[in-house]
């Protein structure tokens, strides 16, 4: 919920493009049935697509754990090859629905996170118990389908959820969570993570957006004052 409530101000950015036999589905924000980016969004979108490859650009702190499967589930079940593109950042839920991808692959700088489930209860003794007992079901799920992408053991995956390990692009290509690492150099995967609070995670790392470029600046603002100077000759 504070994970929800910390980023209700950011622009809701859920957008689909198709161009030829290609689709692009862009999962930019939470991921929740009721605030953000729902299953059912995603789901009506996929059931429009006649394409042969979707790419899934992923930018997302997570969210509902249903959710996210109900959407890794639609996207596993779509004809399409699905490439995922992890733009940035892919937490909790969102590195979930990346696992429906036949090939990840993510920008250098950008970082990747697993995590035991949340949820918050109200009740007696045996309510908790009761609730404990769900989540303790979710996270086998969730350790099998990591488990099946990665090739690695359940014994580490239930070990890195335990300690929410945040991985870097290098670290998650070495543990066979994503395929590929994409270099850039103009600090798109630090500027796309800048913009969520991500106080709900106990061991975020500090992410600062990358300062401007000033020699781009400087180079705008001499053709602004030619431009200018064309106008006053």
């Amino acid at each position: 919920m504070n994970l929800i409530k910390d980023n209700l101000q950011e622009k809701r950015d859920f957008r689909v493009r198709s161009e030829g036999d290609e689709a692009t589905i862009y999962i930019y924000d939470v991921i929740d049935d009721m605030w953000a980016i729902s299953a059912e969004m995603v789901a009506r979108e996929l059931a429009d697509l006649d394409v042969s490859t979707i790419h899934l650009r992923i930018n997302s702190p997570g969210g509902d754990v249903f959710a996210g499967r109900a959407i890794q589930t639609a996207l596993a079940q779509h004809p399409a090859r699905v490439v995922a593109h992890i733009d940035g950042l892919a937490a909790s839920a969102a590195t979930f629905v990346s696992t429906a991808a036949d090939e990840i692959r993510m920008t250098d700088g950008g970082f990747y996170m697993i995590h035991k489930g949340w949820t918050l209860a109200i009740g007696n003794a045996d309510d908790m118990r009761s609730v404990a007992g769900l989540l303790d079901q979710v996270d086998e799920s969730i350790v099998r389908t990591y488990a099946t992408r990665s090739g690695q053991s359940e014994d580490s995956i239930i070990a890195w959820m335990a300690e929410e390990t945040w991985m870097s692009a290098a670290e998650a290509m070495e543990r066979g969570f994503i395929d590929a690492v994409d270099e850039v150099t103009n600090g798109s995967a630090a500027r796309n993570m800048s913009r969520f609070n991500l106080n709900a995670y106990s061991k975020a790392p500090k992410i600062k957006p990358p300062e401007p470029d000033n020699q781009a600046q400087q180079a705008h603002r001499a053709h602004l004052e030619r431009r200018l100077q064309l106008v006053g000759a």
